[in-house]
């Protein structure tokens, strides 16, 4: 059983939307893995944008390293992702669907989108067998994957007054602003980004997809492809056909939007709310427009999220704390899990986290997204693994590594006796030592084994 994390943290530096304490919480998060759950520094990979040494995370990189993080994960693996940074969320395409009448999504530092569906798509090819947990300290992180079933949270019920996206207020105890990148802040900097000064909500994902190429998200690059087949399906002319409508219909919208700004995207708000609303979701089957829906996540998948979609996530400077900067949620998950020892259900985690929030004068609610059997298990289970499923891996582990070294001792004895015979030659002596200093770092290994599995096996 392996123990594989990726941590990511956007501080934007030098930008007009630059945050604090995202990377800080990767720091503390890959503190809280190294200390408590026995993850191994070689298998925590971290994507900050404040260190020019550390890779990156821009939209690209950051969806390569989840993508290589799943693929590369095995059965009785423990995966675990931590995001901290903005978070957006677009109005839906024309005939699209979505629990929370939005397109969540996570904002790279080179503002290279990814939507929730990029995430869910990924999440789904977790193998069998394998636990996954994100942590998404972010604003509109609730209903970051698509589909998966709401816990605890109010982000697939619809709100009419939600709070101003471009606050910035005072945490009880400290400094706070906010987590989100408005759609007109985005546009601003897309403007400076391209240079054109026509961008809108409706046109957004084709600049997107101008900008980034290759490179952009695969929500997008499915947007384009079937925009353009019904682009070359219809006449440029044919407004009210199939291509000015699928395109038009939310530029026209986006235009009104853009002007009108934050007036103008409350209706959008309330157009998307009953939208979605008015969508029958039919479980484990279609939905009211024939689409197939994602019933569950994974066993063993989980989804903390900072606060609901409609919300935002507080980046605080904490008083009497040296002034270091942090998001709330992450500080309020990082107390808990100390103070309880790391003894407590996700369930708990999320109720206690909402509290801690409240107490220290924030409105923003955590969320808890995962199956009906995995919402009052222990925290320790889905990032550290059960004690027994632990140590029945780690014991076909150690027999899978006894049976190479029995084959490597045969494979010895062979070129021994074969030396006995004739003269060894310059090769079969080669062939010998390396098949003997194979052998002494796989006796190494399995002793090193052997004594996990021991450990193991006590603990349970």
């Amino acid at each position: 059983m392996g123990r594989k994390a990726l941590l990511i943290g956007c501080n934007y530096p030098g930008t007009t939307v630059e945050l604090n304490g995202c990377v800080n919480d990767v720091y503390q998060m890959k503190k809280c893995l190294l200390d408590r759950y026995g993850f191994s520094d070689d298998n925590i990979t971290v994507l900050i944008d404040t260190d020019d040494s550390c890779t990156q995370p821009t939209g690209k990189n950051i969806y390569d390293a989840l993508t290589r993080l799943v693929q590369s994960a095995e059965p009785g693996d423990i995966l675990f992702i931590h995001y901290s940074g903005h978070g957006s969320r677009f109005p839906l395409e024309i005939g699209e669907d979505d629990e929370t009448g939005y397109d969540e999504c996570l904002v790279p530092c080179d503002m290279n989108f990814i939507f929730d569906d990029d995430l869910r798509d990924i999440v789904d090819q977790v193998p069998e067998g394998c636990s996954i947990t994100i942590v998404s300290d972010s604003c509109h992180s609730g209903g970051l994957i698509g589909g998966a079933k709401e816990q605890i949270g109010e982000s697939t019920e619809q709100h009419e007054e939600e709070k101003d996206q471009n606050e910035i207020g005072y945490f009880r105890h400290g400094h706070m602003k906010s987590r989100a990148l408005p759609l007109p802040t985005l546009i601003d900097i897309l403007n400076e980004k391209t240079g054109k000064p026509d961008i809108d909500v409706g046109n957004l994902r084709s600049t997107l997809f101008e900008v980034f190429g290759d490179e952009v998200s695969p929500k997008v690059k499915k947007f384009m492809k079937e925009y353009n087949m019904r682009k070359e399906n219809k006449p440029l002319n044919c407004i009210n056909g199939a291509a000015g409508a699928y395109l038009g219909m939310v530029g026209s919208k986006a235009r009104e939007l853009t002007k009108l700004r934050r007036k103008l995207e409350i209706k959008a708000d309330l157009y998307n709310a009953k939208h979605a609303l008015a969508t029958q979701v039919v479980e484990g089957g279609v939905d009211g427009t024939g689409k197939q829906r994602h019933e569950l996540l994974p066993k063993g998948g989980l989804l903390f999220s900072g606060c609901q979609t409609f919300q935002i996530s507080g980046d605080v400077v904490l008083s009497g704390k040296d002034d270091v900067p942090c998001g709330a949620f992450s500080h309020a998950i990082q107390t808990i899990i100390a103070e309880s020892g790391g003894q407590i259900t996700n369930r708990e985690l999320v109720l206690k986290a909402t509290k801690f929030l409240k107490s220290k004068g924030l409105d923003q609610q955590p969320g808890l997204y995962c199956n009906d059997d995995h919402a009052c298990e222990p925290l320790r289970t889905q990032i550290n693994g059960a004690p027994f499923e632990d140590a029945r891996h780690l014991a076909h582990r150690y027999d899978k590594l006894r049976q190479e070294v029995e084959a490597q001792v045969t494979e010895i004895l062979r070129h021994r006796s074969k030396s006995r015979d004739l003269s060894m030659s310059g090769e079969s002596a080669v062939k010998l030592q390396s098949a003997e200093a194979r052998l002494a770092d796989l006796k190494s290994s399995t002793v090193a084994l052997g004594r996990e599995v021991t450990a193991a096996m006590l603990s349970v």
